[in-house]
């Protein structure tokens, strides 16, 4: 079996089991490149490449030729003629130009100002956090449709070309830092186990938090509280994005 493969769906959920009854884990966007390592009944276990994510997806028609030139720079961008939307980070191959659209697909035109050079990195970090504001929380979920906290900070990273863990239990191993801070500042990386946030500045973050069932911006310290009230967590680390 040929096992490199690329997603050409604009969102594919990875199951934690062989079954759509199981958990979803993470997620595929469209051009992602990933491997399958093996049929299971109507699933495929796949790894896949950028961050070697292990999971079950549903038997997809599989594609393995493209050559992605771009990929999509903002939140959400719309396939025309159609209510389907490319997410943010998508990766695509242009095939055709016409005016202000490119194609990427027989007969599947998005516009050109939409997207970037596969390339080109960004490293004002609060565009892209700023972007997914009030986009619902969802665990596993790394699309405009729902997002989790590790998946928000992961596409940072991913969109500007550098590798970075999927989870949060992964994430805080990889970076490194202190748990020791007395004054904030932009782009700290606030960790507890099994949630992060990234602070915009000295007084307030952003995160993709479950309570509130969105992308929100909170105070620093009334959310460090908060979380240490209700779910008994403590920071485990800090860290420079």
């Amino acid at each position: 079996m040929q096992n490199n493969y690329y997603s050409t769906y604009p969102c594919i959920n990875i199951y934690e089991r062989p079954s759509v009854k199981s958990k979803i884990s993470s997620q595929i966007i469209y051009g992602e490149n990933f491997k399958v390592l093996r049929k299971v009944k109507d699933f495929f276990e796949i790894r896949t490449s950028y961050d070697r994510y292990n999971g079950y997806i549903k038997n997809k028609k599989l594609i393995n030729k493209i050559n992605p030139t771009h990929k999509v720079k903002v939140l959400k961008t719309r396939i025309n003629k159609s209510n389907s939307f490319l997410p943010f980070s998508s990766e695509i191959e242009i095939i055709k130009k016409k005016k202000n659209y490119v194609m990427f697909e027989k007969n599947k035109w998005i516009k050109k100002k939409d997207i970037a050079p596969i390339n080109k990195k960004e490293k004002n970090f609060l565009k892209i956090f700023k972007s997914h504001l009030n986009c619902k929380y969802k665990w596993g979920g790394k699309t405009y449709e729902g997002i989790d906290c590790s998946a928000l900070v992961q596409l940072f990273y991913k969109f500007n070309n550098k590798f970075f863990p999927r989870d949060t239990i992964d994430q805080i191993k990889y970076k490194k830092g202190s748990i020791i801070k007395k004054k904030f500042k932009s782009g700290d990386i606030i960790y507890w186990k099994g949630h992060v946030a990234v602070c915009i500045n000295s007084k307030r973050l952003i995160h993709a938090y479950g309570p509130e069932k969105k992308v929100i911006i909170m105070p620093i310290n009334e959310t460090i509280k908060r979380i240490e009230r209700t779910a008994n967590l403590k920071v485990k680390k800090i860290c420079k994005i």
